[in-house]
């Protein structure tokens, strides 16, 4: 039983996975599943003597993490999912939950009970579908399950038992061990699903979403939700039968050993698992006691009403092959293909759509449509002193980009409007104006682009073939040596900084932090976010005196006294005191050698339990956008946009480790990593 006879009903889904276990994203990812990572803020403090099996606890817990996130996306990622999945794993014995230890004598006491004998692992897993109705309420389908397995620890003796401990490995494991690391030396036996105990059951996984998506098991649906309860407080589930031991062939030892190489990754919770039980279907709706509707309900927005699967990212390219299997295949060679031939023209014809977004912002023409809807291409050619000719050109354009829009008049001459993304995002005083941006890109970025050739063979940005001048420090000589230059350098980070950092502020659950500390900074837009998500945090922004002096043009009206600037360079002054630091689009304009300077000077300046939280582009996030920023920071920087794994070597040789990753789909990736 494989993922793949499913894999392209998602495609095109917001799929996300509640939990940040560098187990379960790797058994994921191992199947072509694109998903993003939202990890729950759900405090598992449900009272488990309330509960008559321990499976019943790890499903309830499931529950809770997987609708946490699913009812606070809409709120505070500002978009909907189609799919939450979520997952608890727990280790019982004769009845008992054991959960992480504490310390060392709590993780000794755990695995002599377990020493010689045989326990369960459990893995409660729920898979949320969302709905969002026309009037943004939203409607929520669970299908619930779980999974034992069975495993046998061999005769432990004290030195052993020691050896382990001593490891540090029991510390952030459920039961006290991890099977697919230093663990497994513990264990004699399994039966069961052996990918149940590193995490995930994906087996069985894969066999719910076969009901879920195939055609036989939409026909059953609704014989199953007739028999739902709109209550999801319960939980029933019928045992099957276990596996056959002596059917089970072994696991992979090299999915194994892959698995094993993430050590600076830890879990966040359970790390093992196991098989057994069958789905349940249950039905909540958002909002009043109303019936649910007995129509099919979708299984999930469509591409065309949802941004963020708009952005998906693509198949790797495995991925791709195992796609191709499935939809279809070969065709005879009867010349090009229709969609074959309009991406290729697309992709052609990109720089042309870029430039007519950079040249109807910079001429005013979606501040003057706002301000003055349905004028005809005279009447804007007039305002914006341009040719009537090359004005109707233009507005055409930004019509078939989708920026604005236009309709016949009762004068019978066409007239324009702004378009909702133009609402949105190209006013100059719009919530999430992009506009500082859009100027850096016409201005700065453009004129770099134009010299990528060079960029790809010498390894080097190109200022001084783009504007005649050396660049020996990239900011000092390029970005902030002259007023204008600089001003639109900070509002196009101030932009950026807006439309992204609520995402990043609300990508983990930060209550534990009271201070932050944000390098480079710039003008504070995502401090302040921080601020607003996080009541309790104070947050200083840290960035050379330049940049200081000018942040207060770019200060929120009204804001409360929990944003403070100090003026410093990151790499030279003495580092200000926090619990967090923050780095926002800082390290993808340094090379690994000086990545490894301010990381270690951040190392230097927290205590146990710090962390740091980095805002980044990363490239297993959703391409091509990522690889196109990787070409970005070429021809403009030293440094590099880098992937999930880079990122935790580069922590992990500065005594951090914990790593968690989101991807955000919203410009930028998030993650934090711990002081060990």
């Amino acid at each position: 039983m494989v993922l793949n006879p499913v894999i392209s009903k998602l495609a095109g889904k917001l799929v996300v996975l509640a939990s940040a276990s560098p187990r379960r994203m790797e058994i994921l990812r191992n199947t072509g599943l694109r998903f993003e990572v939202v990890p729950s803020w759900f405090k598992e403090t449900l009272d488990k003597e309330k509960f008559k099996a321990p499976y019943e606890y790890a499903v309830e817990t499931a529950k809770h993490k997987a609708l946490e996130v699913a009812k606070r996306m809409p709120l505070n990622h500002l978009k909907t999912p189609d799919v939450v999945i979520g997952a608890d794993t727990i280790v019982a014995v004769d009845g008992t939950i054991l959960e992480k230890p504490v310390d060392k004598n709590d993780a000794y006491r755990m695995l002599s009970r377990l020493s010689g004998k045989e326990h369960s692992v459990y893995t409660g897993v729920v898979i949320v579908l969302c709905h969002e109705n026309e009037n943004k309420s939203v409607d929520y389908r669970l299908i619930d399950f779980y999974e034992e397995t069975k495993v046998k620890f061999a005769d432990l003796s004290e030195s052993m038992l020691w050896e382990y401990i001593d490891s540090g490995e029991p510390m952030d494991k459920a039961g006290g061990y991890g099977i697919q690391a230093l663990g497994g030396m513990l264990v004699e036996r399994v039966h069961g699903d052996f990918l149940n105990v590193v995490g995930f059951p994906l087996n069985h996984f894969c066999k719910q979403l076969d009901v879920v998506f195939n055609t036989s098991g939409l026909l059953l649906s609704q014989e199953i939700l007739a028999h739902s309860e709109t209550n999801v407080s319960t939980h029933t589930s019928s045992r099957i039968q276990q596996p056959n031991p002596a059917a089970m062939t072994s696991p992979d030892t090299s999915a194994k050993s892959d698995l094993s190489k993430a050590s600076c990754f830890h879990q966040t919770h359970g790390s093992q698992t196991s098989p057994s039980a069958s789905p349940v279907h249950k039905v909540k709706k958002n909002g009043d006691n109303s019936k649910e509707d007995e129509h099919t309900w979708p299984l999930g927005n469509s591409c065309s009403t949802n941004p963020a699967a708009e952005n998906t990212a693509a198949p790797s390219l495995s991925s791709r092959e195992q796609l191709t299997e499935v939809i279809g295949t070969e065709r005879e060679d009867n010349g090009p293909q229709k969609d074959d031939l309009q991406r290729i023209i697309e992709l052609m014809d990109g720089f042309k759509a870029s430039k007519a977004l950079f040249t109807a912002s910079r001429l005013g023409v979606f501040d003057l449509l706002q301000s003055r809807p349905e004028l005809d291409a005279a009447q804007v050619a007039q305002e914006i002193k341009a040719s009537v000719k090359g004005t109707q050109c233009l507005l055409d354009a930004c019509v078939s980009l989708g920026l604005l829009r236009s309709r016949e008049s009762s004068c019978q001459k066409r007239v324009y409007m702004n378009a909702a993304l133009a609402q949105g995002f190209l006013l100059s005083d719009a919530p999430h104006s992009l506009g500082g941006y859009i100027q850096h890109c016409d201005q700065t970025v453009w004129p770099l682009f134009t010299h990528l050739e060079c960029a790809v063979r010498d390894g080097t940005h190109q200022h001084e073939k783009a504007f005649g001048k050396k660049a020996n420090d990239l900011f000092q000589d390029t970005l902030y040596n002259n007023q204008d230059i600089k001003l639109r350098f900070m509002s196009a980070m101030h932009s950026i900084a807006k439309v992204t950092g609520r995402a990043v502020a609300t990508a983990f659950d930060l209550s534990r932090f009271k201070t932050a500390c944000d390098l480079g900074g710039c003008t504070g837009a995502l401090a302040h976010e921080l601020t607003k998500a996080h009541p309790e945090m104070r947050v200083t922004v840290f960035d050379l005196p330049t940049v200081v002096e000018m942040s207060g043009r770019f200060s929120p009206q009204h804001s409360e006294n929990r944003v403070s600037f100090l003026a410093g360079d990151f790499f030279e002054d003495e580092l200000p005191k926090a619990d967090l630091y923050i780095l926002a689009r800082i390290l993808h304009d340094w090379p690994d050698e000086k990545v490894h300077v301010l990381l270690r000077r951040i190392a230097d300046s927290c205590t146990s339990g710090s962390a740091v939280l980095i805002a980044e582009t990363m490239l297993d996030g959703w391409k091509p956008h990522s690889a196109l920023q990787s070409l970005n920071m070429l021809v403009q920087t030293e440094g590099m946009e880098r992937r999930e794994r880079q990122f935790a070597d580069l922590l992990c040789q500065h005594g951090f480790g914990d790593v968690q990753v989101v991807h955000t789909r919203n410009f930028l990736d998030a993650l934090i990593a711990f002081k060990m």
